[in-house]
């Protein structure tokens, strides 16, 4: 079904595996259920079913009976979904306070300045790479720009928008391009509802990037695998404060820019084609 396909897609780019949302909207559409009785509709075998039903208990979705046989309930989805937003604001905000932290004990030591040293690293998961844009955004006093894949645009809405809204507040600027597509058509309007410039690519398949104030550059290497949300998804992304390169990645992307359309124009194109049919 067209719907059910829609909402697995939805669950996965919330975070879950694709046998995580399989599962959790099979016990939300039919009820509770033992392993057993959920391995044969899922196609797939009882011991893999513990696995992903522990998984989605330790994700506070599913919650097991007192009774014997043990069965197996979905929690609501609202409280499902609220519990992982808080789960995941409470891992980057410990991640702020230790930022923090180290922020004032280097303030306390005198460090030589590297500046005069262009510098790179590779970030090696989501979580690293908010992590490092959420301190590039707090630096930046001019502008960003990026080429970003649309998934980003959902971890952009749940970590780091508000960030984004006050860089914009003090006078910066937020343009970036992807391909929208149906789906993103509500996490493309948040960007815009803040005041980002946003502009539509079709099948745009080249270089993923974000730019800080002509200088901080994160590139991305690796996003195959990157397919839902999750912090702890691997990928290997390039950061490097190397003004040179930074040049060459803002070319790209006024190049793209040109060759791009407004992203309202774009979502009032999907809008009136409607839903993709399967």
């Amino acid at each position: 079904m067209i719907e059910d396909d829609e909402f697995v897609s939805r669950l996965i780019q919330f975070g879950l595996s694709e046998k995580e949302a399989q599962l959790y909207l099979h016990l939300l559409r039919y009820g509770p259920k033992t392993p057993s009785r959920l391995a044969r509709p899922l196609k797939t075998y009882r011991e893999d079913v513990h696995r992903t039903l522990n998984s989605l208990i330790d994700k506070g979705m599913v919650r097991p009976s007192l009774d014997a046989p043990t069965v197996y309930t979905a929690v609501d989805l609202e409280t499902a979904l609220e519990a992982a937003l808080k789960r995941h604001e409470s891992e980057m905000r410990e991640m702020e306070r230790r930022k923090r932290e180290l922020e004032e004990l280097a303030r306390q030591q005198r460090f030589r300045p590297s500046d005069e040293v262009s510098t790179f690293k590779i970030l090696k998961s989501v979580k690293e790479v908010l992590t490092v844009s959420l301190s590039a955004v707090a630096a930046a006093e001019k502008e960003w720009v990026g080429v970003v894949p649309p998934i980003a645009t959902v971890l952009s809405s749940l970590f780091v928008i508000e960030d984004d809204k006050k860089f914009i507040g003090r006078g910066g600027r937020i343009r970036f391009i992807t391909d929208i597509t149906y789906p993103y058509i509500e996490s493309i309007r948040e960007h815009l509802d803040v005041g980002m410039e946003v502009r539509h690519f079709d099948k745009y398949s080249g270089l993923l990037f974000f730019v800080f104030d002509e200088k901080i550059c994160l590139n991305v290497i690796n996003i195959a695998d990157v397919k839902r949300v999750s912090l702890n998804i691997p990928l290997s992304v390039l950061w490097t404060d190397d003004p040179a390169y930074a040049q060459y990645l803002i070319s790209t992307f006024e190049m793209v820019w040109q060759q791009s359309i407004p992203a309202e124009q774009r979502i009032q194109e999907l809008l009136k084609q409607g839903p993709p049919q399967v």
